[in-house]
């Protein structure tokens, strides 16, 4: 049934309002859109086959106290799958992580777990959040691939909402080649010029710069499974948006007016 509804309580629940406050605490969702989380990544088709979770990132929800990327919830128990080698994204020894809160409910804490320790928290005092919510933790103790286990304690229920981030701090430990292309350009000029001279010149030079598919200051088309980061335009049925939160998009949540707390028309 979750499956079924999870779209229609993420894109309402982005309107910045009261009404975007869930009745039931059942109703409570949110997940780390940036460094990608691994729903995220499901959400977004840049992992394939991920099951219900490619349609309902929001919804790790499971008892307080699980160390576990899915919680301890076994209808997304591919996110502990670590034989299917999830991108890492490369960050500075100092990282912002953005939530999007689909639903927003009371919230106790916000705890950063990096190999089973905690590394960072943050205290809401039971207080509603906004929409979207970001923390910049210290991870310089570490380097190289890392996971970061980010959870969200609800302040009046028994759950939380869990997240794995995969980083590699400090650039290091990349999953991309480390070593520059083995076709180099040469390091000495030719041994000989030309035997002989073009005939003629080109029948046509250029004559206007590059094209693109938009007017200038349009942005680009928006585009499911894309990283955007804040302050970027794009333009979507006509309109352009600019990017409030870093995130990466999933469809159904094309810019919009379901979508303020993402994309602000311009």
């Amino acid at each position: 049934m979750r499956r079924k509804i999870a779209y229609p309580l993420a894109t309402l629940g982005m309107v910045a309002s009261t009404l975007a406050v869930a009745s039931s605490p059942a109703l409570a969702h949110g997940y780390v859109s940036s460094p990608p989380s691994r729903q995220a990544l499901c959400a977004a088709g840049t992992v394939a086959n991920c099951g219900a979770i490619q349609f309902e990132p929001q919804s790790v929800e499971a008892p307080k106290g699980s160390k576990q990327c899915n919680g301890g919830n076994a209808n997304f128990t591919v996110l502990n799958d670590e034989s299917r080698n999830w991108p890492a994204t490369t960050v500075g020894r100092s990282v912002t992580f953005n939530w999007v809160l689909t639903a927003r409910h009371r919230t106790a804490t916000w705890v950063y777990y990096v190999d089973g320790a905690e590394v960072a928290s943050f205290n809401d005092n039971n207080a509603i959040p906004a929409a979207t919510v970001s923390h910049t933790v210290d991870l310089s103790r570490f380097s190289g691939r890392k996971t970061v286990l980010a959870v969200w304690n609800i302040g009046d229920t028994v759950n939380a909402f869990y997240n794995c981030v995969d980083v590699n701090v400090g650039g290091t430990g990349s999953t991309t080649p480390t070593t520059a292309p083995t076709t180099a350009a040469p390091t000495t000029a030719p041994t000989k010029a030309p035997t002989t001279a073009p005939t003629k010149a080109p029948t046509t030079a250029p004559t206007i710069a590059p094209t693109s598919t938009t007017a200038p200051g349009k942005g680009v088309a928006w585009a499911p499974g894309v990283s955007y980061k804040t302050g970027d335009v794009v333009s979507y049925e006509g309109v352009s948006y600019q990017c409030r939160q870093a995130h990466t998009s999933i469809r159904s949540w094309e810019p919009g007016i379901w979508t303020l707390a993402l994309w602000l028309p311009l």
